[in-house]
């Protein structure tokens, strides 16, 4: 009906309506769905470049900070612009069409500061104060939160500091604690708004110490910035240590008035013994009053956590056919692959979800849980188990038997096996599963779309008295969790020559049919083109911490770790097109509609962490005007190897060369001495 009306209105009024994309998740549920059908899998493979827009950090940064960077914004559409946050949390807003640069704003933030999750902005918040004239200025409004830990309001047309909001624009966010530096404690994802309230939740530096600081949410007048109130995730019980956090996207319910919280494991994240019981509300999707911060419910996914299994990924709020009828509810994934499905009003799960044993006997001091909660009806997105014999290597022999040597030597009982001195397998891994970029929902189809990782994280225990002075090797994490008997090291399972110890696909989309409780369908994303040397494109798919944007043209978008966008078939999940990026784009996509044609946008700055190249870009792209096409060379070398390809051939080229001019030289000499 709503895809009607529009379509009445560009035959009422001559011009094609703008689809907006006004949330980091495309709406406040997270649903990362887009009306438009212009893109659909019949012309998708025909995109082309529109536009590319560099925010100037890598020219105008140190190298060294560069390489603290993650890209990982995902752009607004409102107000007739492009609207994002650069990793320096410059908010800027560019022309749709052109990318060229409407207005920018710095909030300066200073890069002596180390924060602990590397510079990083997800994404900013819309909000229209509709008791504000017309015009007013301010009554569109921009919200973000920075790395050293403001909110910052500033007009959504202009850019410029809405001055009734806090002191000039901004509100200063007091730890409540000394910090150890000024980086320990940041915000990292896009703010959200409801009922005249912005809400902003936090990051905080993983495994450094069990007091680490207070993980509280914290919500804010809209219109003045004046404190509403503040929730901290863990009901302490009576036991002061170990702090929980929100530091991913959180979702909004208008209409009830609700905003869910996707909680995070207490610190620190590996050794739980100063925590007894389950630490509610750590790891837990959590349902507050908007306007009050009363909590409404609760629901944990993991209890008494030791392996950095919190919710990283936005809860996706929809209405579903559960067989018994429609019901509001909430799609929470997790790093571990499950999908829990929760009703909207009560937070009850919607299909069984079942108590099951788990590994025990923890570290020393550990008291874990017995057991727990399975889904039921949804099955699990990736495996969740893996033995020495899955083990994998490129070169055949050498690096399989490296890694099921490896694999072999540590504890690994399946999912939830306890952390341990001796090295403990833990898969998936800590990043996922599903990550930060969440999951997307066809709310036609009842079709559940989300990215997930395959990859092996080994985590030891480390004796406090063999902890000072630990040097960890090369690809190794090291934390301290002072106040605990143990730091910890951590690091992915690779080969000695870096191969993931585990077989490929290393990344894959995923799509769900909820309501029959089924997978439909996996598709490898990424190739080693950008990862490996000399280009070459084995079809591994890459890690994916990212996630993915679906249209009601039937296409899925993603990034991946290597520098291309891809479109894959909803209904197949066959990969229909590839846009080849500067770097790679690992952030969400998101598609809009500017004077009657279809764009699909991402944020491509790579990703520090995976090693990959930088850099500060935004690109769209858009089917082809009359007399437009991609060029035939274009056509060869924008695909996985082309680049690789085209060297060979070159290098061939120039070895025939370099062979046969000899050769023919020699035999003139010799023709003219005969």
């Amino acid at each position: 009906m709503r895809l009607l009306f529009r379509l009445v209105a560009v035959l009422l009024l001559g011009n094609m309506p703008a689809f907006a994309w006004e949330y980091w998740g495309g709406d406040c549920g997270g649903q990362r769905f887009s009306e438009l059908t212009q893109i659909t899998p019949e012309n998708v493979g025909t995109l082309l470049r529109a536009w590319e827009f560099r925010t100037g950090d890598l020219e105008t940064r140190p190298p060294e900070v560069m390489k603290r960077t993650k890209f990982e914004t995902t752009p607004l559409f409102v107000e007739d612009s492009l609207i994002f946050c650069t990793a320096f949390n410059e908010v800027i807003a560019l022309d749709p069409g052109t990318g060229a640069q409407k207005w920018r704003y710095d909030p300066k933030i200073s890069i002596a500061q180390r924060p602990a999750n590397r510079y990083v902005c997800r994404g900013v918040a819309y909000w229209v104060d509709d008791r504000a004239p017309e015009g007013a200025a301010c009554r569109s409004r921009i919200f973000t939160g920075t790395n050293d830990v403001r909110v910052v309001a500033l007009d959504a047309r202009t850019g410029k500091p809405c001055a009734d909001f806090g002191t000039g624009g901004e509100i200063r966010i007091d730890a409540g604690m000394k910090l150890e530096w000024p980086g320990e404690f940041q915000i990292t994802s896009a703010p959200v708004t409801g009922r005249g309230v912005v809400v902003v939740g936090s990051a905080i530096a993983d495994n450094r110490r069990v007091d680490a600081p207070l993980g509280a949410v914290r919500a804010f007048d809209a219109r003045t910035g004046a404190p509403r109130w503040s929730f901290d995730p863990l009901l302490h019980d009576g036991v002061a240590a170990g702090h929980s956090n929100v530091w991913a996207p959180m979702s909004v319910d208008e209409a009830r008035g609700l905003v869910f919280l996707p909680t995070t494991s207490p610190s620190p994240d590996f050794w739980g013994g100063n925590r007894p019981g389950n630490d509610e509300h750590g790891n837990s999707v959590v349902a507050l009053r908007i306007e009050t911060g009363e909590l409404a419910w609760a629901f944990q996914t993991v209890h008494h956590d030791v392996w950095d299994y919190d919710l990283p990924a936005q809860p996706t709020l929809a209405r579903i056919d559960t067989g018994d009828g429609q019901r509001d509810v909430v799609i929470q994934p997790t790093k571990q692959g499950f999908v829990f499905v929760l009703d909207r009003d009560t937070g009850k799960p919607v299909w069984p979800v079942e108590e099951r044993a788990v590994p025990q006997d923890g570290a020393e001091g550990e008291m874990l849980s017995p057991t727990q909660p399975f889904p039921t009806h949804v099955p699990p997105l990736l495996p969740q188990r893996i033995t020495s014999d899955d083990a994998f290597g490129l070169v055949p022999g050498y690096e399989r038997a490296a890694c099921e040597k490896l694999l072999g030597q540590l504890r690994n009982e399946g999912l939830y096996t306890p952390p341990s001195t001796q090295g403990t397998v833990v898969y998936p891994m800590t990043g996922g599963g599903v990550n930060w970029g969440g999951a997307a929902f066809d709310p036609v189809n009842q079709i559940l779309y989300a990215n997930v990782s395959h990859a092996v994280h080994i985590v030891t225990l480390i004796p406090r008295e063999q902890a000072r002075g630990f040097n960890p090797p090369p690809g190794h994490d090291f934390g301290r969790q002072d106040g605990s008997p143990f730091a910890m090291s951590r690091a992915v399972a690779k080969s000695p020559l870096g191969t993931l110890c585990n077989k490929p696909p290393w990344g894959e989309t995923v799509a769900v049919d909820l309501k029959a409780g089924k997978i439909l369908w996996h598709a490898t994303v990424g190739t080693s083109e950008d990862l490996a040397p000399l280009g070459i494109a084995l079809r591994t798919g890459t890690p994916l911490v990212n996630g993915v944007a679906i249209t009601a043209g039937g296409l899925v978008f993603t990034g991946a770790m290597d520098a291309y966008l891809r479109a894959f078939d909803a209904k197949s999940g066959r990969e229909l097109w590839l846009g080849r990026l500067p770097v790679p784009g690992v952030a969400n996509p998101m598609t809009y509609l500017w004077k009657g044609e279809q764009y699909v946008a991402i944020g491509a700055g790579g990703h520090s962490e995976a090693g990959t190249s930088i850099g500060d870009s935004v690109v769209a792209f858009r089917l082809p005007r009359a007399g437009e096409g991609a060029s035939w060379w274009s056509r060869i070398i924008d695909r996985p190897g082309g680049r690789f390809a085209a060297k060979a051939v070159v290098a061939g080229v120039v070895l025939v060369v370099l062979v046969g001019l000899p050769w023919r030289w020699r035999r003139r000499r010799r023709t003219r001495s005969g």
